[in-house]
């Protein structure tokens, strides 16, 4: 049962709602209380969601038609469904919730609300009625994943059963009140929907599609909210169907359509602070589950050690994202995260390790007009302990933004590096011809990356 399915009985609240409730925001305690007296938990339980929600609102339609007050259509629907959303999942969070073009709810606090739509934030006129009835909403989050949150543990990450990440940071941490960050679950973009949306092009997907069906190693690199998980997914897509695929992720987001996936998520500490697994744990244990690709959500930390070594070592066609502002940054991360490991090694070590491990960088962007580009796509032409070098095979050339407030661009497409499109053609894969291959002493489009 999901958590906006679950029927509790939370602890009294007060102030008043928000404007939405006509007013009557004041009224929401008594008549949740009456709901629950007159129905059957036990029976409600047994229902499909929607059935569930029905029900409640008939039983709590009869209860204001004989006890009252009497109200206005609209405030009697809105107190109805005030109400039952108060019973049954997270209050005045569940219409937003139930929005499919929000992806990101942020709280900051009783009263401020902040959505993300298309890229862009903005305040929505929603508040809670007090730090009290926000706080209970936390705690009902945090205690269906078995955590708590409170002076002496005022950091949570969770996620909710639908899918939707959430984080919460409490005072005295939190200044302006109990914070609360819900990311939704991202929707499954085939790479047709994202050369619509403008994300990249058909020569890209050509060239992105040999190089996965060639088994290079690749790293999705992007900043926070760049697409970098969407791009995996749709990209995930292109690996053939019958490979075994292990992915690892702090919070399960890929939905691969694959028949051979192992999906492997990570553990946070009970209440204890014991039974923690993390990523590491994770790709260290699917080393040993005969994986044809491993795809790892998100490197952090320790474990990019571990991939890096998983795909210089057999795992061949791999994938993974990394948080980064360019191409060249996403080596360095990769090299910082790298050394985070127990194990010391020496950076030129560790240079080694991602040039025989690395093959492309696809990096993306969101711009101003909350549209995600692929601005990049590097391949790493270095050798050994070579300091890193990069040779562009396609850019995104961005022109000032238009008077309507949205970026406009274009593709631009350059040779390959003889390495990378002999290496194609060696599994039978073509060069898609408006990308062409350079010559092998052509280095102007190669640069320094470290």
């Amino acid at each position: 049962m999901s958590l906006r399915a679950r029927i509790t009985t939370p602890e009294p609240e007060t102030g008043n709602g928000p404007s939405a409730d006509g007013g009557n925001g004041h009224l929401v305690p008594a008549y949740r209380t009456k709901l629950l007296e007159e129905i059957d938990l036990a029976e409600m339980s047994a229902l499909a969601p929607q059935e569930r929600r029905t029900r409640l609102e008939r039983v709590l339609g009869h209860i204001i038609s004989r006890e009252g007050p009497v109200l206005a259509t609209h405030d009697r629907a809105s107190l109805i469904r005030r109400v039952v959303d108060e019973a049954l999942g997270l209050g005045v969070l569940e219409p937003l919730l139930e929005d499919a073009t929000i992806t990101e709810i942020m709280v900051n606090g009783p009263d401020q609300v902040f959505v993300e739509r298309a890229g862009r934030v903005e305040r929505v006129p929603v508040r809670f009625a007090s730090n009290e009835q926000l706080m209970q909403t936390i705690e009902r989050i945090v205690s269906t994943v078995n955590r708590r949150v409170d002076e002496s543990n005022p950091m949570v990450d969770a996620r909710l059963p639908s899918g939707e990440r959430v984080n919460v940071i409490v005072p005295p941490l939190a200044l302006t009140g109990p914070t609360l960050t819900i990311r939704r679950f991202p929707r499954a973009y085939a790479l047709h929907e994202l050369i619509a949306l403008g994300t990249l092009d058909e020569h890209i997907l050509s060239l992105l599609s040999a190089f996965i069906r060639a088994r290079f190693n690749v790293i999705v690199s992007g900043g926070t909210g760049s697409g970098k998980t969407t791009l995996l997914n749709a990209l995930s897509g292109l690996i053939p169907g019958h490979e075994r695929i292990i992915t690892v992720e702090d919070a399960a987001e890929l939905q691969l359509q694959q028949s051979h996936v192992i999906r492997l998520e990570t553990r946070p500490p009970n209440v204890e602070g014991k039974g923690r697994i993390t990523v590491r744990d994770l790709v260290r244990n699917s080393l040993r589950m005969r994986p044809d690709r491993i795809i790892v959500g998100e490197v952090r930390g320790g474990e990019t050690l571990d991939m890096l070594q998983a795909m210089s070592t057999g795992h061949d066609g791999s994938l993974a994202t990394v948080h980064a502002n360019s191409a060249e940054d996403a080596l360095m991360r990769l090299q910082t995260l790298a050394s985070m490991s127990e194990v010391e090694i020496p950076f030129p070590a560790l240079q080694d390790q991602i040039n025989s491990a690395v093959d492309v960088i696809i990096q993306l962007s969101r711009f101003p007009d909350g549209s995600r580009k692929v601005v990049e796509i590097a391949l790493l032409s270095s050798h050994g302990r070579e300091t890193f070098q990069l040779a562009s095979a396609s850019r995104f050339d961005a022109r000032p933004m238009s008077a309507d407030g949205k970026v406009h661009g274009t593709f631009d497409h350059l040779p390959l590096p003889r390495r990378a499109a002999d290496r194609l053609h060696m599994v039978s894969e073509s060069v898609p011809p408006v990308f062409g291959v350079a010559d092998s002493a052509d280095r102007l489009a190669t640069r320094e990356a470290g």
